[in-house]
């Protein structure tokens, strides 16, 4: 018989260990617990990830113009690198249209708005494209940049069907995985050749072995390592 599926993947029992992890030394600190347990985590391997080229990432925004909003949204999590709750937090007040700088200091975790993950405020330069799309979206809805018609927050549900529709219209595979649009952020930096800290600290990774899943794709990046042997004497 085949082997049995475990029932949570390693990178979720990591996440709940290190909850938990945390909660433990809490307790140490009130002197709740005398002795903090060890508590190892499990190893991952390098997993594949997903993204767009450059031409059908193009395809999906040329597709997008005819909701504007959503053609935004899209740059803001392509061109931004946030994540989807980020996308769904963001506040007008966090968009500074004369330095064209977003500020992500929120997200929206299953309609619980806390910190990003990693905790840390990041800002993220916008490109041209990207200021003139949130410039032409300006609501006066509420606070936030994208919501429902009457204000009201977007769901994971909202956000996931909108943008299988635009994956539709553009005729590429309408997986609707916002996260898809980060690793395109992540990967068109490093195929344009950004160093890796530079990526590390836009896309708010905590540990620069997270970034560097992406700089396989940097142009060129070991022969001009061994280049600098040739300049030797």
């Amino acid at each position: 018989p085949a082997p049995a599926k475990p029932l949570r993947s390693a990178k979720r029992v990591n996440n709940i260990l290190n909850v938990l992890s945390k909660l433990l030394r809490e307790a140490q600190e009130a002197e709740l617990i005398a002795v903090l347990p060890k508590l190892r985590t499990l190893k991952i391997g390098t997993t594949a990830f997903e993204f767009w080229t450059f031409e059908d990432f193009e395809k999906l925004l040329a597709s997008s113009e005819a909701e504007p909003e959503w053609r935004a949204a899209i740059l803001v999590a392509g061109e931004a690198g946030l994540r989807a709750g980020e996308v769904a937090a963001l506040r007008w007040e966090d968009v500074n249209p004369r330095s064209k700088v977003l500020t992500v200091s929120r997200t929206d975790w299953r309609g619980e708005v806390g910190t990003p993950k990693g905790a840390d405020i990041r800002h993220v330069p916008m490109t041209s494209r990207l200021a003139e799309a949130l410039r032409s979206i300006r609501h006066l809805r509420g606070e936030l940049v994208f919501c429902r018609q009457d204000g009201s927050r977007l769901t994971t549900t909202n956000m996931r069907a909108a943008l299988k529709r635009q994956e539709k219209r553009a005729g590429l595979p309408a997986g609707a995985k916002w996260h898809k649009l980060r690793h395109t952020f992540c990967s068109h930096l490093a195929m344009r050749g950004a160093p890796i800290v530079s990526i590390k600290e836009l896309a708010g990774h905590k540990s620069v072995a997270v970034t560097n899943r992406y700089m396989h794709l940097a142009p060129g990046r070991t022969r001009s390592a061994i280049d600098l042997l040739e300049a030797r004497g």
